[in-house]
């Protein structure tokens, strides 16, 4: 379990460059929310890279609309969108304000509120596996920490007056493993997925 005691917030200035960087940067970090009935977080462990205008599987790749406009304003911005009418997608927006750019949250280790979150997603925890369904996955996610688009779209996830923030309790990451974005058509070769090597949270092909 881990403490969130000792932790530092992120500060819009970490999201304010290349979502490439932003990208492994996060990995983990924890994002976390807070609910009336306590603490929710997970650690993340992979993530995705999305470029903006020159990237055509990227929200931002035809210019700047109502459902998009978070990703072209200041950086460390809550970016949420709805996905087959069933999931939700939680992105950060980066770069500097009026340049599109994102990071989108692929899959995350829970490490606190665990059995709220199961409870979230309809999961009776039993086995080790039955842990892993909790958060491994952007759709998984998003529900585990109660994460919709009415709730969070444009939330300013470096400020402390926020009920969902990144922080950082130290933890290093040892290996940081590449490969092609996936779930994905258009831009689908490009290696702009990142997860940490090795760890069994991480979602979809090629851990």
């Amino acid at each position: 379990m881990t403490s969130l005691a000792r932790v530092a917030p992120l500060k819009a200035a970490f999201f304010n460059r290349d979502p490439r960087r932003v990208a492994r940067a996060l990995l983990g970090k924890l994002l976390v929310r807070k609910t009336a009935r306590g603490i929710l977080a997970g650690r993340i462990v992979e993530t995705e890279a999305y470029l903006g205008q020159g990237d055509e599987a990227a929200h931002a790749a035809a210019g700047k609309t109502e459902r998009n406009s978070v990703l072209f304003g200041p950086p460390g911005r809550a970016y949420v969108y709805f996905i087959y009418g069933i999931y939700y997608c939680l992105n950060v927006s980066c770069l500097p304000d009026g340049i599109p750019g994102g990071v989108l949250f692929r899959a995350l280790e829970p490490v606190v509120g665990i059995q709220q979150m199961a409870k979230a997603r309809g999961i009776e925890l039993g086995r080790e596996s039955d842990l892993k369904k909790i958060s491994s996955g952007p759709g998984r996610l998003s529900e585990a920490l109660q994460i919709t688009r009415a709730r969070d779209n444009g939330k300013n996830l470096a400020s402390a007056r926020s009920d969902l923030r990144l922080l950082d309790d130290g933890y290093r990451v040892r290996r940081v493993t590449v490969t092609p974005r996936i779930g994905i058509v258009k831009s689908a070769e490009r290696p702009l997925r990142y997860f940490i090597a090795g760890n069994p949270f991480v979602s979809g092909q090629s851990r």
